[in-house]
């Protein structure tokens, strides 16, 4: 007699990556160099740059009020060296300046910071439509949708902002703790160590995994916002080594650049953050093409209009 054995629900577009992991690769670097990857994520790298410092003016001068200044100090300069390896205290010791003359901070100055905060996220927005133009073919955004994300992401990272500073003084004063047991001491110290990393990957890959779920247009599911944000994360990591290892003993970017070395310095990092964060996209844009017509064919390349 016959029997109805269950058949395991198997995705086809993961079955296909698995049986052919080098081709799918191919196909993201093909398909990231069609959309000229490189020249987006300068774009986005460059906007970055001057958003970073506005945008944490305005997220610090909010949080002042609720937590200690120098906490929120720490705590910033020790995630900013997640995103500027090598570079970070430069920047914290520019938002200390800029906090001690706060009172100058006029609503002209306050419209214009909150305004430059905002272009990185309209022009990375603007370069995911370039890698999800599938997407973008059967469904536009409202403009006035495009105006608000920034802004309610500006809001949610000061939120994030908060929270990570409140979790790492409690991991920081779990730090300086000791255990005794059978007449030997153990210091925490490695072990809080090890949980402030975690913690700052775990919000890399939160974040990332939002920016893929929210500003493309269109939405994929959060199974494949977490695949390409695992991806760009891990990538970064490495990637952020090898630039602290550069940057300590190869580099003669001060040399070269003298007064300028820290701008540059700076706009290198988030020009291969950018980089990443693009391919983490180009791979899910790739996985959602796997097991469709679409698929068999090469992505439009992204070309410039004629003159």
């Amino acid at each position: 007699m016959a029997t109805n054995r269950p058949r395991a629900l198997v995705d086809p577009r993961a079955a296909q990556l698995l049986r052919h992991p080098g081709r799918f690769l191919l196909d993201v670097l093909k398909a990231f160099r069609a959309n000229q990857g490189l020249l987006l994520a300068g774009a986005v790298a460059y906007y970055a740059l001057l958003s970073v410092v506005p945008l944490l003016i305005l997220t610090v001068i909010a949080l002042s009020h609720l937590v200690d200044q120098g906490e929120l100090l720490r705590t910033v300069g020790r995630y900013l060296e997640l995103l500027v390896p090598g570079q970070s205290a430069a920047i914290v010791g520019e938002l200390a300046r800029f906090l001690a003359h706060r009172d100058v901070l006029g609503w002209v100055l306050l419209a214009s910071m909150l305004f430059f905060s905002s272009l990185a996220f309209t022009v990375l927005e603007n370069a995911l439509s370039v890698i999800f133009h599938h997407r973008v073919a059967i469904r536009r955004r409202h403009f006035l949708v495009s105006a608000v994300i920034p802004y309610v992401y500006i809001l949610s990272l000061g939120i994030g902002l908060l929270l990570v500073t409140l979790v790492a003084g409690s991991l920081q004063a779990l730090g300086q703790q000791r255990v005794e047991f059978l007449w030997h001491s153990w210091s925490l110290g490695g072990i809080s160590g090890a949980l402030l990393y975690l913690l700052g990957f775990a919000g890399e890959v939160f974040v990332l995994t939002s920016v893929y779920l929210v500003m493309p247009v269109g939405r994929p599911s959060l199974q494949h916002a977490l695949f390409g944000a695992l991806a760009a994360a891990l990538l970064w990591e490495l990637s952020r080594q090898l630039l602290v290892w550069y940057f300590g003993t190869l580099s003669q970017i001060g040399a070269v650049y003298g007064s300028m070395t820290t701008a540059i310095a700076v706009l290198l990092s988030l020009e291969l953050g950018a980089s990443l964060l693009l391919f983490g996209a180009q791979v899910i844009a790739e996985y959602e093409r796997l097991g469709h017509a679409a698929a068999q064919t090469p992505s439009p390349p992204f070309t410039t209009a004629a003159p």
